[in-house]
């Protein structure tokens, strides 16, 4: 007895010791009451930016494979469809299950961006604004970062809980996914832009914060978005006129800003002094040789370069041929001897290049084999530089890539990456959020002027696509629309041109399937897409589209189970 005595005693004084290790905190985090100070306060706004490259190439927050690839405007890439496997399913829209690891993973890393934003809004705003002058400022920020990765999870998931800084963490667990309608949560998403709107400057001290013409340009793109209202099955059954509006409203402070196009299309995805240039209007900032090492288990890279977008390098410069550009987004850039895209017949056969006319943004966007990679002569793209061309071809993404004689071309063995900003929000794109709305207003001809200050630049973006000997890549031919010379300019057609300059603009940008859902035509493009392709490629011989389910992911189940099954799961899933 005296034994058994001894030995509860024991373990009493065991599990009272237990309980004494849990209460102490963590060594290396802070808890809310030690956050007094605005040093302190600028750590964690850091923090919460530093979330916009907090990526991995399972998990890239540029979207390539929930925009691109999903998209018709590339292939998977890589060594073959079992290579990241998941991305294969999500290009042809087979086995698409809510247990797929990098659909979980996207989504839990953008509700931990959203975390860093919340807790800093919470503690932030116990700090006096005499002790933290920045305090509306960085308030603003935060807000937009925030509105940043809840437009992300809205458009890849639909149905999303929202949580903000008044939540306790404890019920965080608590809050359901359909607590707020699509329009109520449009709303949410709109409101964090109005609050950054109305608090940042018109322009900040330093490269990579948020500043009002971001917010502006970022609301404009929300309230695009919420004006096409969808049913439970994910149809488009109406356009809000007054949201249209407010895209107008909105997109007018960005063009009345000291933003502009750039003169050359290619100034947008150029590293060094061109970064961050008229055009960028908020852009995530990369870094090497800073002194964060990050181990990848095979292979090493010396600071926060982009590592969403490292597999997308040809297999010329090292490793891996991801996001190959398809064969009908070449087609698409196509254009007729009056130098205008050919809406409905780009894709009947592939172009011949040697032959035919194309837009030069083209060449900006697609590697092709003979040409100089990445305007660097001393650089030639071969057939050998494609991992399994019997597969996937030999075009490359080029938009996100550099020259490896670029300063800030890193060899994350066995990966490429690189420091380049990456551009989230351009003035292009905002100039095209305005014709979109004014086209569907019904206001065609006030959106014609905009759509041609882009084609014409597309136009005069040429010096640089010349091979060493100085003749050009291709016989360049692109025009503005001229009504009754090379188009008939009414609402039908003006809709098909601007969607249409949206492809060629922003192709390979991370937005390509997202406007397609908005518009409403995904089913109808995505499988006139693949079964073209089919006859191309073998790996999307079981692809198919499938309306009211594949225009948004499958809630992820570990998110459901974490949640209790509080949680409910998008429609058909």
């Amino acid at each position: 007895m005296k034994k058994i005595l001894i030995a509860c005693a024991g373990a009493l004084l065991f599990c009272a010791s237990c309980n004494d290790l849990l209460d102490v905190e963590p060594k290396g985090t802070l808890s809310e009451g030690q956050i007094s100070s605005a040093e302190n306060a600028e750590g964690l706004v850091t923090a919460a930016y530093a979330a916009l490259g907090n990526d991995w190439y399972t998990t890239p927050n540029s979207l390539w494979p929930y925009g691109n690839v999903r998209a018709d405007d590339a292939y998977k890439g890589g060594r073959d469809a079992g290579d990241i496997q998941g991305f294969h399913f999500l290009e042809t829209f087979t086995n698409i299950r809510p247990e797929i690891g990098e659909i979980d993973g996207m989504w839990y890393q953008l509700y931990s961006a959203i975390r860093r934003s919340n807790d800093a809004l919470r503690i932030i705003e116990k700090l006096p604004e005499a002790e933290y002058p920045q305090k509306k400022v960085r308030q603003g920020e935060l807000r937009f970062l925030r509105g940043h990765f809840y437009f992300t999870l809205k458009t890849l998931y639909n149905r999303i809980p929202y949580i903000d800084e008044q939540a306790p963490v404890e019920e965080y667990e608590n809050i359901t996914n359909v607590e707020f309608t699509s329009d109520e949560l449009w709303d949410k998403i709109a409101q964090d832009f109005e609050f950054a709107a109305e608090n940042l400057p018109a322009t900040q001290p330093q490269v990579g914060r948020a500043d009002q013409i971001a917010a502006y340009a970022y609301l404009a793109k929300t309230r695009l978005y919420q004006a096409y209202q969808q049913n439970d099955q994910h149809r488009v059954v109406n356009i809000n006129q007054q949201r249209l509006q407010q895209v107008i409203a909105a997109a007018d402070k960005v063009i009345a800003s000291n933003h502009g196009l750039e003169p050359d299309f290619a100034n947008n995805f150029m590293a060094g002094t061109f970064e961050n240039g008229r055009e960028a209007i908020f852009a995530v900032q990369y870094s090497t040789g800073d002194g964060i090492v990050r181990d990848f288990g095979f292979g090493k890279a010396n600071g926060r370069v982009n590592y969403g977008d490292m597999l997308s390098a040809p297999q010329g410069l090292g490793c891996c041929d991801f996001q190959k550009p398809s064969q009908n987004l070449v087609n698409a850039y196509r254009t007729t001897e009056a130098g205008v895209p050919q809406f409905d017949t780009f894709n009947e056969s592939n172009v011949d290049i040697g032959q035919q006319t194309v837009d030069p943004r083209l060449d900006h966007t697609v590697a092709r084999v003979g040409n100089p990679w990445k305007y660097d002569a001393t650089k030639i793209f071969d057939n050998t530089w494609s991992r399994t061309p019997q597969i996937y071809g030999y075009y490359n993404s080029l938009k996100e890539n550099v020259s490896p004689n670029d300063p800030g071309y890193v060899n994350a063995d066995p990966f490429r990456a690189n420091t380049k900003a990456r551009i989230v929000l351009r003035y292009a794109d905002v100039l095209l959020f305005k014709a979109e709305a004014l086209i569907e207003l019904g206001r065609q001809d006030e959106a014609l002027p905009i759509i041609n200050q882009i084609r014409t630049r597309a136009a005069n973006s040429t010096s640089r696509l010349r091979h060493g000997s100085g003749a050009p890549l291709a016989n360049y031919n692109v025009k503005p629309y001229e009504p009754g010379v090379n188009i008939t300019w009414n609402q039908e057609n003006a809709r098909k041109a601007l969607r249409f300059e949206r492809r060629l603009e922003m192709a390979m940008e991370g937005s390509r399937f997202f406007d397609l859902v908005r518009w409403g035509v995904a089913e109808q493009v995505m499988n006139d897409y693949l079964n073209k392709e089919k006859t191309r490629r073998e790996f999307l011989q079981e692809g198919r589209f499938t309306a009211g389910k594949h225009e948004y992911l499958p809630i992820p189940q570990n998110q459901i189970f974490w949640s209790e099954n509080r949680y409910e799961q998008n429609p058909n899933y």
